[in-house]
């Protein structure tokens, strides 16, 4: 079973809140890379705080209000979402950078390969890849490099050097 894990393409990290012209640049690669027959299984986070986003450590460290849940920069990008829709993705809520619920989903299905794409690659992709790299250590996993945008083109490239430093194919 080969899975895809398309991390937080919500519309803050996009061109909202949070928003990059890098970011904006992967929209149409990610949709592609969903509509691909080589994965079996589509899985996709959704980066979610609450009103009270402010008074948390992320709040204090990244003072920028976003994905708030239920807003429209929470949701998913439209055209993302039609491709995960039309793959019958899984979504998955996550309050922090990296989700438990994920890592105990890919325990559950246990796949030959594990790829990720997505925002930011810095912040979010490393950390689930890092994650998942510790709970399944004998799974082959890869990022795709040009469906992965950074806060910076720098952070985004050290971060793939990163996770290829951890076993994690950058393709």
């Amino acid at each position: 079973m080969n899975v895809l894990i398309v991390v937080d393409m919500q519309n803050d990290f996009i061109d909202g809140a949070l928003g990059t012209a890098e970011a904006v640049k992967i929209v149409d690669r990610v949709t592609e890379e969903i509509g691909k027959d080589c994965y079996d299984q589509v899985i996709a986070t959704l980066d979610t705080h609450e009103e009270n986003y402010m008074q948390t450590l992320e709040g204090k460290y990244l003072p920028v209000p976003h994905c708030i849940d239920g807003t429209e920069g929470w949701k998913i990008r439209k055209e993302i979402m039609d491709a995960l829709e039309k793959r019958n993705a899984l979504l998955i809520k996550k309050p922090t950078f990296g989700s438990e619920v994920l890592v105990e989903k890919i325990k559950e299905l246990q796949p030959d390969t594990i790829t990720l794409v997505g925002l930011c690659t810095d912040i979010c992709v490393i950390s689930n890849a890092l994650l998942l790299r510790a709970a399944c250590r004998n799974t082959e996993m890869g990022v795709v490099q040009d469906c992965c945008a950074g806060v910076t083109p720098e952070k985004h490239e050290a971060a793939l050097k990163v996770m290829e430093s951890c076993q994690i194919q950058v393709k």
